[in-house]
């Protein structure tokens, strides 16, 4: 449990929820009347965010009032987006209790209040009855988690049979040198990323065959070309800007940022996506 603490204690900002309102006010939204768009910006903490959601979501083939599990939902951003967009009904775990408290309250207040739920806990402990789910998923989680062995084994538990297992994490692609801090980790001891074999070998012992596979190195690689374009003018406008991931990464975004771009494009790391189905 040490390690899950140190990630819950890497992303609990202490006034979160403030944060985003304030941010939300300064652009003249009312925190309390929102939409799901009006969030785009700040709710989905992975690379790509809400296109790299969608380009997901176009792999995974589940009906309207599916079951669906969001293994470490952040502050719920894809949830909303799955409730919304596909009709499923989706319940996240996370570690960090500050997370799971802004998702509930973002996500009433954006009316889906009843298509979602969430509640602290650890992947490597689901607190869900055996075969409940229609699928599961993860974006940008495994990173974080130490013995993806038990995580693995847990979501086969809990999917129904050949239930969809969707993850979209960041795995290494050589024994590079690693730079900190980076958006899941600021020290070693809280990174837990690993390659895609080891995801296919560990997915295969827990009773998955992956289906489809698929590095996101160049999008990324445009994302982040973005990203920073987008941080220039924002330093060079005077004003409020609309809520952003700098929120939820903290005053070292830029860092964090510089070190992930130099470390995909030497070719250490890259957001792959994998999608595995329960045999």
């Amino acid at each position: 449990m040490g390690s899950e603490r140190s990630v819950a204690q890497h992303y609990t900002h202490g006034s979160l929820e403030r944060a985003i309102s304030d941010a939300l006010r300064a652009v003249g939204k009312d925190p309390n009347n929102i939409t799901h768009a009006d969030l785009a910006g700040v709710d989905e903490f992975h690379i790509g965010g809400r296109q790299a959601t969608t380009d997901l979501a176009d792999q995974i083939e589940l009906p309207r009032g599916a079951r669906v599990l969001d293994v470490g939902c952040g502050i719920g951003g894809a949830s909303r987006y799955f409730a919304l967009e596909r009709g499923w009904r989706v319940d996240g775990i996370d570690l960090t209790q500050e997370y799971v408290q802004v998702a509930d309250l973002l996500s009433r207040r954006v009316g889906l209040g009843d298509a979602v739920s969430y509640r602290e806990a650890s992947a490597t402990a689901l607190p869900f009855p055996d075969a409940r789910f229609d699928g599961a998923y993860m974006l940008h989680v495994g990173m974080n988690i130490a013995d993806k062995k038990t995580a693995f084994a847990e979501v086969r538990r809990v999917l129904k049979p050949n239930g969809l297992f969707a993850i979209y994490d960041v795995m290494r692609e050589s024994n590079g040198e690693f730079a900190y801090p980076v958006p899941w980790s600021s020290v070693p001891d809280t990174n837990f990323i690993e390659s895609a074999v080891t995801y296919r070998q560990l997915l295969g012992a827990a009773g998955f065959k992956v289906e489809k596979e698929r590095s996101r190195r160049d999008f990324a690689a445009e994302f982040f070309r973005q990203l920073r374009q987008r941080m220039v003018e924002a330093q060079a406008k005077s004003g409020p800007q609309s809520p952003g991931l700098p929120i939820l990464m903290g005053v070292t975004t830029p860092q964090k940022v510089a070190n992930m771009v130099a470390l995909i494009d030497r070719g250490v790391i890259a957001p792959t996506e994998m999608i595995s189905r329960a045999i």
